[in-house]
């Protein structure tokens, strides 16, 4: 545990992995930007991430590659955000236009977060399409024809270890869960695919498109067109 600690918290390599939290590769070139420094000091941080295995080089030609090795990372990454923001003592950073961007909607490794990611978690559950609890989802008949409406199958999805099917992720801006595991990357990557939402540039914030807001507002009832949006009814706890 302390060597992993030791590993995150340099502020170089905690960049790194930020970056890497959206769930793309990206080059050393791309993550020594991010990190603020040099590329041969962004190299020996990335050769000491690959060693510790909590980053993986993908080769592509002559080109490299560097993304999170796993979900496990992935949600220690997002776990330490979540003490950081939540459990320590708080301190004053105004906010930017970026920050307003990943609060409003961003990628989690592979799944939505921010408000949109928790406000969706939010109407299937009063749909009565999921049930979200403490460590698992699972889909009611609604939500599997729900599913299929979007061109999703259910049944091809992982039920079980190494990929979870549907599980609860903390939020660490809106301190409530968004839908992660299997469910949550398949509904993302269609949201994508659909047109529905796109990636900012250099972050991992995404847009809501036009065609987006009105899917959104007519599937889980959010009105997105304003700076301030309304939510479903509040959640209901799980039997």
């Amino acid at each position: 545990m302390a060597e992993v600690a030791a590993l995150v918290g340099d502020p170089a390599r905690a960049n790194i992995l930020e970056t890497l939290l959206d769930g793309r590769a990206f080059t050393a070139t791309e993550l020594a930007f991010a990190a603020r420094v040099g590329a041969p000091t962004a190299s020996a941080h990335l050769a000491k991430l690959t060693e510790a295995r909590l980053i993986c080089v993908v080769k592509q030609g002559r080109h490299r590659y560097y993304r999170l090795a796993s979900p496990v990372v992935a949600r220690m990454l997002e776990s330490i955000m979540a003490v950081a923001a939540f459990e320590t003592p708080p301190r004053y950073r105004p906010r930017s236009t970026r920050d307003e961007a990943l609060l409003m909607a961003r990628t989690c490794y592979d799944h939505l977060a921010g408000r949109l990611g928790v406000a969706i978690a939010d109407a299937l559950v009063v749909q009565a399409r999921l049930v979200l609890g403490d460590d698992a989802g699972e889909v009611t008949a609604d939500g599997v024809r729900f599913l299929r409406e979007l061109e999703i199958d259910p049944a091809g999805l992982p039920q079980r270890a190494p990929r979870i099917f549907c599980r609860p992720c903390i939020d660490w801006t809106e301190r409530r869960a968004h839908i992660a595991g299997a469910l949550g990357a398949t509904l993302t990557r269609r949201y994508f695919e659909l047109g529905w939402i796109e990636r900012q540039r250099d972050t991992r914030a995404v847009s809501v498109t036009a065609r987006g807001r009105d899917k959104f507002r007519n599937l889980f009832g959010l009105d997105l067109a304003g700076p301030e949006w309304h939510r479903p009814a509040a959640r209901k706890s799980a039997a």
